[in-house]
């Protein structure tokens, strides 16, 4: 088996085609990265699954069965939220150009944990289409839930803000993952073009592959009268 100072020297002999080829994967993430994927934001908004407490008809007991029962509604209401039926309503509230199929792929809903909250998010390139989106999904699955459910289950709490940066793509992370997947080729590239060389380059490597020592060398000799 090849010892470590064996490795660190054809590394080092190659040592231009290492930072060549890691440099190389770096800089093209960084340009793609930057230039040419198109920056995704991301928006999105709580509900909470259940009606508004009244003082008046509000009990312990029926409380806590009401928690029970609104927590197991959530997964009911995670489904509603991206039906065809709330994506139409969204679409038409907000006058959007696009077809349902469309704007159901930019969403995705998911209730936390064993909770009545249910949260709605929104991927968009344009960050206040993600907003007002996202927005509008929560009275739509509000109205939409009313009108089939016959009850108001839905209750919005604080409004989706407007995305300041960019969820996607994220140049540095990308760029740090180039850079190691360039280094991991380049390192095998340099291996396999050892690997494949046969050409003996030192008397050292000569003793190596013989087991016999070296008694002198032949110098090239160049014609200088050419």
């Amino acid at each position: 088996m090849m010892e470590l100072q064996e490795y660190l020297s054809i590394l080092k002999k190659r040592w231009s085609l290492l930072v060549i080829i890691t440099l190389v994967a770096t800089l093209i993430s960084g340009i793609v990265s930057y230039f040419i994927i198109k920056p995704t934001y991301k928006s999105d908004i709580s509900v909470i699954i259940g009606k508004m407490d009244t003082a008046d008809t509000k009990t312990p007991s029926m409380t806590y069965n009401d928690v029970m029962m609104y927590q197991k509604l959530v997964k009911t209401y995670s489904e509603l939220a991206k039906s065809r039926t709330v994506s139409e309503h969204a679409i038409d509230a907000l006058g959007l150009k696009i077809k349902p199929d469309a704007l159901r792929g930019m969403i995705s809903v998911a209730p936390k944990g064993d909770t009545e909250f249910l949260t709605i998010t929104v991927k968009s390139n344009n960050a206040e289409e993600a907003m007002n989106i996202a927005n509008q999904l929560a009275k739509s699955l509000k109205q939409v839930s009313t009108d089939i459910k016959k009850a108001d289950n839905v209750q919005i709490l604080d409004p989706a803000q407007l995305p300041t940066t960019p969820d996607s793509p994220k140049p540095m992370l990308n760029m740090a993952i180039a850079f190691f997947l360039g280094l991991m080729v380049s390192i095998g590239l340099i291996f396999l073009i050892e690997y494949l060389d046969n050409t003996v380059k030192s008397p050292d490597e000569l003793e190596k592959i013989l087991d016999l020592p070296v008694i002198g060398s032949i110098p090239m000799i160049t014609d200088t009268n050419k």
